[in-house]
């Protein structure tokens, strides 16, 4: 597995020229500040670029015939009615450049194809017990070609694929029932690498739950919000973090891993204690499905909070608003933020009577010292991990700022 949570080579494709960081310069740099701005506004005239970006009106006006002319951004109706001459606003042209997503989990992948605006043009997920690594590799790639192929004449303006899976795919192996063998492969694997020899397609990676986050502060809550811990329930539960409208990744890239943290005080006579990720994953609500002799991908449906399941999703609810509350007064006492997102990858019915049950768990909890956070239901939705993946060649080939993911704002 790569050091960092996001490698990403800058590669893009023979049609699109590089708009690359200081290095490159800063004609090509202001580009990318103003690609960021009709990312972040959807569009704006001249006037509100030079003034949103600090440019002069002479430098945006050569910047945005240079865009136009590269086919990344595209002139919309006049705006007539106000004062003045009428305004030309500009916005980003979906087919200026597309990017596919690749989320490798533990019970499913998924790919997913978007356009420049990064709205989704095509998804494609199959499910599985557990990958198997020989059979599920080869397809990963196949799947990178077949959509970017699929692009047609417009394929040469893929500038590439970003992968989100969990660092160690094959961790809590004995909670899956996996032997260390199975654990072991994926786990000593440079999944990264294995892929990239597979494919003539730059991929980068992202952990699975920071991808995830990455589309929440993109496209969703990370509009309004500026700070945030994420929470992710996915078959492991899981999250990211952003300051400042900034993921932050912390010094091993795993800030946000709330998977981890113990449920109570360790006591050397009961062992190793329990973590959240035992009580608030959709793993475990699969195992009361299965005891139940009930079909445990209903977990992931519509189908959870109906009969005959509901009575089975309901414990799970109880039992799992009970964890991510502590996860989240825990995070709130380190980290002093004042919202909390959560999605992940149920029906929307679900999460909501998560997030109203996590409420609820949440006003019971002492918050002695402490200010409670409001909690937020995301925007990105069940597809937010592959999502984020496909943000990571769009920002490393269009955004400004090549230390941090895409800002809100």
């Amino acid at each position: 597995m790569p050091d960092t949570d996001a490698d990403i080579v800058e590669h893009p494709s023979v049609l699109l020229r590089p708009r690359g960081s200081n290095q490159v310069g800063m004609r090509q740099f202001n580009e990318r500040v103003v690609l960021q701005a009709l990312r972040v506004h959807a569009s704006l005239p001249k006037a509100d670029l030079a003034r949103l970006t600090g440019l002069s009106a002479q430098t945006i006006g050569l910047i945005t015939a240079r865009l136009e002319d590269d086919g990344l951004i595209v002139k919309q109706s006049r705006v007539r009615g106000r004062i003045g001459q009428p305004s030309v606003p500009l916005a980003l042209n979906p087919d200026g450049a597309f990017a596919i997503g690749v989320k490798l989990g533990r019970r499913g992948a998924e790919w997913l194809l978007i356009d420049f605006t990064a709205q989704v043009r095509e998804h494609h997920a199959i499910r599985y017990e557990f990958p198997d690594a020989e059979a599920l590799l080869p397809v990963i790639a196949e799947h990178i070609h077949r959509l970017r192929d699929g692009l047609g004449p417009l394929a040469a303006r893929n500038v590439g694929a970003g992968l989100a899976a969990p660092f160690q795919l094959g961790g809590w192996h004995r909670t899956l029932g996996l032997s260390k063998a199975q654990s072991d492969e994926w786990n000593q694997m440079d999944l990264l690498a294995e892929v990239r020899a597979r494919t003539d397609v730059p991929v980068g990676f992202a952990r699975d739950t920071v991808a995830a986050c990455v589309a929440e502060l993109v496209t969703g809550r990370g509009h309004d919000l500026k700070s945030f811990l994420y929470i992710f329930v996915d078959t492991f539960v899981g999250g990211g973090l952003v300051i400042n409208s900034h993921l932050h990744t912390g010094a091993h890239g795993n800030a946000g891993a709330l998977a981890s943290i113990p449920m109570r005080t360790a006591n050397p006579s009961e062992g190793v204690s329990t973590q959240v990720v035992a009580e608030a994953s959709l793993w475990e609500l699969e195992q009361r499905l299965r005891a139940e002799g009930l079909d445990a991908t209903a977990a992931y449906d519509d189908r959870a909070l109906q009969a005959p399941f509901a009575a089975a999703t309901q414990a799970w609810l109880a039992s799992a608003s009970r964890a991510l509350a502590h996860a989240i007064v825990s995070s709130t006492a380190v980290l002093d933020l004042a919202d909390v997102v959560m999605d992940g990858s149920m029906s929307r019915a679900l999460l909501d009577a998560l997030l109203v049950q996590t409420r609820a768990a949440l006003a019971q909890c002492n918050w002695e010292g402490l200010w409670s956070p409001r909690l937020h239901g995301g925007r990105a939705g069940v597809q937010a991990c592959a999502l984020g993946g496909a943000m990571l060649p769009l920002h490393a080939n269009f955004a400004p700022d090549h230390d941090v993911f895409l800002k809100a704002g």
